[in-house]
């Protein structure tokens, strides 16, 4: 593989991050050539002035961390998140809605992709796979791309688990080639990247992402 830098979305979702770790992200990201970069909204403004014209996906996070918002909130999120610069969304659905057994998740997601995609924005939908079973998983996949969802994302990194290669595997084998998967949560080592990557990951969200890329370097 000799674009490992194109799967890599280099995040930073701490509660306590600060403007020099946001100014470090941003250096190597444009470094590396990132994918893309993720980070709250409140930092969007800054990233994209510093990303300039570089061929690097700015992404946030919506509903962020349990998805409890309702969809008013998300809905007002999105749109200015799209405002201030956000090429990708990671919206995370509502996880107490479909654990009712409601069909609410759709609805929602429909009318969100719908807002990206008149924006000509992607939308990544977090299902947090920790808090799913097998076949909840694969309900969880269809319902996101029956919405509309361009990606599926495992994980937030603030459930007890994060990606497992068997749930990129499976999320694989129930989406459609037009659907992409983003892994995150606990990812640490290039061996883990490669797993996933393997297993049928086109993204990685991850903090490590630059000691990812010198390991890879050093083979």
């Amino acid at each position: 593989m000799n674009n490992l830098n194109r799967f890599l979305e280099s995040t930073l979702l701490r509660a306590t991050m600060t403007a020099s770790e946001v100014e470090l992200l941003i250096r190597e990201a444009i470094e590396e050539q990132f994918v893309g970069v993720c980070v709250p909204p409140f930092w969007l403004k800054k990233v994209r002035r510093e990303l300039g014209e570089e061929s690097i996906q700015l992404v946030t996070v919506i509903g962020f961390p349990f998805g409890y918002s309702d969809t008013a909130t998300k809905v007002f999120e999105t749109k200015k998140a799209i405002r201030q610069g956000a090429d990708e969304l990671d919206l995370v659905w509502s996880q107490t809605a479909y654990h009712s057994d409601m069909n609410w998740p759709k609805i929602e997601l429909a009318q969100i992709a719908k807002i990206c995609h008149e924006e000509e924005r992607i939308l990544k939908v977090i299902i947090e796979t920790a808090n799913l079973n097998e076949q909840q998983l694969t309900e969880a996949c269809l319902i996101c791309e029956d919405a509309g969802a361009d990606f599926v994302k495992t994980s937030t990194g603030y459930a007890s688990a994060g990606a497992k290669v068997e749930d990129i595997k499976l999320m694989r084998e129930t989406l459609s080639s037009s659907v992409g998967i983003k892994a995150s949560g606990g990812i640490k080592t290039l061996d883990f990247a490669l797993e996933l990557i393997k297993a049928g990951a086109d993204r990685i969200g991850t903090s490590s992402a630059k000691a990812i890329m010198d390991a890879w370097r050093k083979g």
